[in-house]
């Protein structure tokens, strides 16, 4: 009997180009109880629904045939019964033991497990697992999203491109200086004697390929043994053609035709140093377009101050549980959603609602994780943590609209689902033609090879997915969600936007416009009051001392400041007189 669909999601690892896509939804069709896959190349993920009970194992499987591996899940337990070292030693071995299971870590203090496994073990599996030792445990609530680390890996891209750069500076120069610049190719042959020049022209291009260019290799070639080439199958083929060439010519020049013993090491060298620029360039534009969200995630903050057998004691956030007392400290911002219990104050909720201006807050109202609260010591019971929050919601609103596949990008999944294999029979196409019509091997190999890293589908792959991507996440940073994707496209064709006004459509911060006063110019009393409001955090405080500010005004000092609840929120004495 079929389950009813139910929504899955995995990240997929080695997909470099939009043929890699291409591929990872066909094996995914390709498994019984998994419908409508749709992978996007700039978040790594894949979503698909399952209609079958044993459905997400088989598309794991078929995901690691394709060569396509499913990255690692992470499940965080909690954990009963333990009273010492031994117990959680023995916690540890149990999920160690467990087939799929990468790592354990057992966390005796705070009665947690943090387990790295594969996404093809159920989480409640690890769970039962524990529980059957004697140690009741159960799967923690949802995390709150995240977004895969780009900055990471462009870092890795950066120091790769530069090595291979500073490898492939003196073999360009030799080469191509020669060229531009017939004395210097003399010298240096005079200098140095051509063998001699080529063996260090090796020896430089062969670290190029066998360390920054090594990552073409490591996934390209099994590739090609899978018979499933793509963009890096391309990058090796082309760079190894010239090296393996070259080495010829410099080594063993006797088994070339006089006229054809020419070296390209240069060739291979900077293919390999042009490509890993591109790639670290992907790598910061995807990024960057998933900055927005990054800062909406880092609203909320690492740790909480919450009610533990009688005290008040600080903790990561990720173990706070429905029902706990978190204390909020002035300025503080909310760890989670709750319901205040102690205290009234105001609240920031500009983060969620666009308006500047704080909300005054009572016992029995809700607050939200990541918004800011301001100069009261408050309470609040907790009703949602992790994936359940506001915060949490509507960055899963974001990613879903990131990870849309928009309609244009059907024509762009068609063109690439045959680009890399027409692309490979076209490079041997020009290679056969060069032989027979000119016969000139050097010539033919250069031409093949030509054709091989000029055609790259990865822009195609990736521009649809990375402008999503900037389009949402920047439209998240300004207070605008999609809940769609393809809204963006439709978006474009757009000439008259029709708006709601409820308070959002704001500059982000009130400004002073106008001065109404009696028995007082204007002036004066702008002076008064920005005086009286010097020390006040509050936003229309901030408004009224910018006006005086910009007028040039000079602020007398002010004396016996008092906050007061109501409409009279804020006196001072100004000028021995008292201002309200």
């Amino acid at each position: 009997m079929n389950q009813p669909p139910t929504d899955a999601e995995l990240t997929v690892s080695g997909m470099s180009c939009a043929s890699c896509v291409g591929r990872v939804e066909k094996a995914l069709a390709a498994v019984p109880g998994v419908h409508d896959p749709q992978v996007n190349l700039a978040t790594g993920r894949a979503h698909f629904r399952l209609s079958a009970p044993d459905a997400l194992p088989r598309a794991v499987a078929a995901l690691a045939g394709a060569g396509y591996p499913a990255e690692p899940k992470e499940t965080r337990l909690t954990i009963e019964g333990m009273t010492c070292a031994s117990c959680s030693g023995r916690v540890e071995r149990a999920l160690a033991a467990l087939p799929g299971v990468e790592t354990a870590q057992v966390n005796l203090a705070t009665a947690s497990a943090t387990i790295r496994h594969s996404p093809s073990f159920a989480p409640q599996a690890l769970a039962d697992a524990v529980t059957a030792k004697g140690y009741p445990a159960a799967v923690r609530a949802q995390a709150a999203p995240h977004l895969p680390d780009h900055g990471g890996d462009a870092q890795a891209l950066r120091r790769n491109f530069l090595i291979a750069l500073v490898l492939t500076l003196p073999l360009f120069i030799a080469e191509m200086g020669g060229h531009a610049v017939p004395a210097f190719h003399h010298w240096l042959h005079a200098a140095l004697g051509q063998r001699t020049l080529w063996v260090l022209e090796f020896l430089l291009t062969t670290a190029v390929l066998a360390g920054p260019g090594r990552m073409f290799f490591r996934i390209g070639v099994p590739a090609l043994l899978r018979r499933a080439p793509e963009m890096n199958s391309l990058v090796a083929l082309g760079a190894s053609a010239a090296w393996a060439y070259s080495t010829v010519a410099t080594f063993a020049p006797g088994v070339l035709p006089p006229d054809a013993v020419h070296v390209y090491f240069e060739a291979a060298a900077v293919i390999v140093t042009l490509i890993l620029l591109g790639r670290w360039l992907e790598a910061r534009a995807k990024g960057r377009a998933g900055d927005a969200i990054r800062r909406l995630i880092e609203l909320a903050p690492d740790s909480a101050h919450v009610e533990r057998g009688g005290q008040i004691v600080e903790i990561p956030v990720a173990e706070l549980r429905a029902g706990d007392i978190v204390h909020l400290k002035p300025g503080e911002r909310v760890a989670v959603d709750g319901v205040l219990t102690q205290g009234s104050g105001a609240i920031d909720e500009s983060m969620l609602t666009g308006e500047p201006v704080p909300v005054v807050k009572s016992p029995g109202d809700a607050v939200t994780g990541g918004t800011v609260n301001g100069n009261a010591a408050l309470a609040y019971r907790v009703t949602a943590t992790g994936g359940d929050t506001v915060l949490a919601r509507i960055i899963r609103l974001v990613e879903e609209a990131q990870a849309t596949k928009l309609p244009v990008q059907a024509l762009v999944d068609r063109i690439t689902a045959v680009f890399v294999p027409a692309v490979m029979a076209l490079s041997v196409l020009t290679f056969a033609l060069w032989m027979i019509f000119a016969g000139a091997l050097g010539q033919a190999l250069v031409a093949a090879i030509a054709v091989l890293i000029i055609a790259c589908p990865c822009a195609m792959g990736l521009a649809v997915p990375v402008s999503i991507m900037v389009g949402t996440g920047r439209g998240a940073e300004l207070g605008v969600l999609f809940r769609r994707g393809d809204a963006l496209q439709t978006l474009a064709q757009a000439r008259i936007v029709g708006f709601d006004k409820t308070g959002t459509l704001t500059q982000g911060a009130p400004a002073l416009t106008a001065i109404e006063a009696e028995d007082i110019e204007p002036l004066d009393a702008l002076r008064l009051a920005a005086s009286a409001e010097a020390r006040s955090e509050h936003p229309l405080a901030a408004a009224v001392l910018g006006a005086a500010r910009d007028k040039g005004l000079d602020l007398p000092p002010a004396e016996a400041v008092e906050a007061r609840t109501g409409p009279r929120g804020w006196s001072a004495r100004v000028e021995g007189a008292r201002r309200c």
